[in-house]
């Protein structure tokens, strides 16, 4: 029987750490060539001997097209296609902190990063996922572009503003084989929530029925059905991981 994930490609963003990393992990264990891209060349260096010689890894600015587009064309210059694309890479921005005191240079680089780069992806993968007929996309969304998060106005705005992303692209490509699901996780421990202050932690996680965090093993078993063949009749949809905190 052939394996589904024969000869498949996926790019992950922000794939040299967390969410991205043990996901780029269970691809390459499943059978395919993934190559990560990441605005820190020091990650991807630390990354790519855990991930093995099959893998690479690019340094990428997702908010810069021409540092999109050029990642991206070597990608499919050097393997014929794109299959999977995963869009990972994340900020939080200022937290624990009123909205009034946000700094809108700080929620711009937000919006930048965390809505800007997924569609910037999405946009230099397209063609070459149209003219295969096939394509998996996973917007890595969060709770908090669900419900909120008080003392996160920026990040919640950017992941609710995936989420409607996700559900337009879905329905805009649903009959071109390309498939575009998003993820909410609640908070799962990763450098990303490490670098957050610790009563902003504590806040998300009271939320949480289940009263603990997510892993990034959970996230991953979560994101390998999402981007398999497998997931053939659910397109513009938001998968919940939140550890019963959203049930909607």
């Amino acid at each position: 029987m052939k394996n589904q994930w024969d000869q498949r490609v996926a790019i992950i963003t922000g794939g040299a750490a967390g969410l991205g990393l043990e996901t780029a992990k269970r691809l390459i264990a499943a059978g395919v060539t993934v190559s990560i891209f990441d605005a820190r060349q020091e990650a991807i260096d630390r990354a790519l001997p855990e991930l093995g010689p099959t893998a690479s890894g690019h340094r990428v600015d997702v908010t810069d097209a021409a540092s999109v587009d050029a990642a991206v064309a070597a990608v499919v210059g050097r393997t014929g296609r794109v299959d999977i694309l995963i869009n990972s890479a994340g900020i939080t921005g200022q937290t624990n902190i009123k909205t009034h005191e946000i700094s809108m240079a700080d929620f711009s680089r937000v919006m930048a990063v965390n809505v800007h780069g997924p569609l910037q992806l999405f946009k230099a993968v397209a063609p070459t996922m149209l003219k295969q007929g096939y394509g998996r996309v996973l917007n890595v969304a969060s709770i908090a572009g669900k419900d909120g998060n008080a003392g996160m106005a920026s990040y919640s705005a950017s992941k609710a503003a995936v989420i409607g992303l996700t559900k337009s692209q879905g329905k805009e490509y649903a009959e071109t084989g390309i498939l575009i699901n998003a993820v909410a996780p609640a908070v799962v421990r990763t450098e990303i929530v490490a670098a957050m202050p610790d009563e902003q932690v504590a806040y998300m996680t009271a939320k949480i029925p289940m009263q603990r965090c997510g892993t990034v093993e959970e996230f991953a078993t979560l994101a390998m059905f999402i981007v398999s063949a497998e997931n053939s009749f659910t397109t513009g949809f938001c998968y919940d991981l939140t550890g019963g905190r959203s049930v909607y």
